[in-house]
């Protein structure tokens, strides 16, 4: 197992992380897919070990560290035959100075997309599903747009946990890991980022088929209560749309894109050269 080359997918919810394992999956060579449970597995096994457990005395760091990477080994030892692995989870990115200690050479791909854009895709969502209250929300955050939008963006949330994780990463010691990948880049030019995609891992380039991508999750999402949340489109294509925020929620939202400055980061981004935001008035 460990001869399989391990490189990790976070970032953003709403913001392209299916639809990239969806596209990668196609390559015989490579395994990925939505996210897994080993960053959980790997969470709970630590606090076993940590100082609050009775048995903190019976680990050392390397029998912590030798635990923790039998856990990757383990839970894909059915893909011994894939050269590459792609784990994705929210969490990597809060993670990465335990995953150097694990992995000699790995690769982090962040998916980014514009704030309002990701709050806006969870709204369209759950009025998919009128009759159908997900677990995302209590009877109160479910109100209106603007208590889930804020519960959305809590650091415990969906959204606030990986928007506070990934700048902890962006800004961090082993940012020159991270690759932040642009969703908006993503669909509308699919083929040129996943070359660069390629460039950026040192990996040989393969021929994606970006008109017949397959992938969904749908025993997940029903567990959420949130049909359709990892269904990708067949086609990978960007869709024009009105966003359904009030203008002020689009406006506070998009102001959270801190990757566009680049300063104090080694990140490598895939994105626009200029981009300009759209407001929900111009779509």
């Amino acid at each position: 197992m460990s001869a399989s080359q391990f490189h990790f997918i976070s970032g953003l919810p709403r913001s392209g992380s299916t639809l990239l394992a969806g596209i990668l999956r196609q390559n015989p060579r490579f395994h990925a897919s939505m996210s897994s449970p080993v960053s959980g597995l790997l969470n709970g096994a630590l606090e076993q070990m940590g100082a609050g457990s009775e048995f903190y005395s019976f680990f050392d760091e390397e029998k912590r560290k030798r635990i923790c990477k039998a856990l990757f080994d383990a839970y894909y030892a059915d893909q011994t035959d894939r050269e590459v692995i792609f784990d994705t989870s929210r969490i990597w990115t809060a993670r990465l100075h335990q995953l150097v200690e694990l992995f000699d050479d790995f690769k982090m791909i962040c998916c980014v997309r514009n704030p309002a854009w990701v709050m806006d895709s969870f709204e369209r969502i759950y009025r998919k599903n009128p009759f159908d209250y997900s677990r995302m929300f209590n009877p109160a955050s479910r109100m209106t747009v603007y208590s889930r939008c804020e519960t959305l963006i809590q650091a415990g949330s969906s959204v606030g946990s990986a928007w506070t994780a990934l700048k902890e990463a962006y800004y961090g010691e082993f940012s020159n890991r991270l690759l932040l990948l642009d969703y908006d880049l993503l669909v509308t030019n699919p083929q040129r980022t996943i070359e660069l995609l390629y460039r950026f891992l040192g990996l040989t380039e393969y021929s994606h088929d970006f008109d017949n991508v397959e992938y969904e999750e749908n025993e997940f999402d029903q567990t959420l209560g949130v049909d359709g949340l990892h269904r990708v489109k067949r086609k990978v294509e960007f869709t024009p749309r009105r966003s359904i925020l009030p203008p002020d929620l689009f406006s506070k939202y998009s102001d959270m894109a801190f990757w566009k400055d680049t300063t104090g980061t080694e990140a490598s981004i895939i994105a626009p050269t200029q981009k300009t935001e759209r407001s929900p008035q111009e779509l």
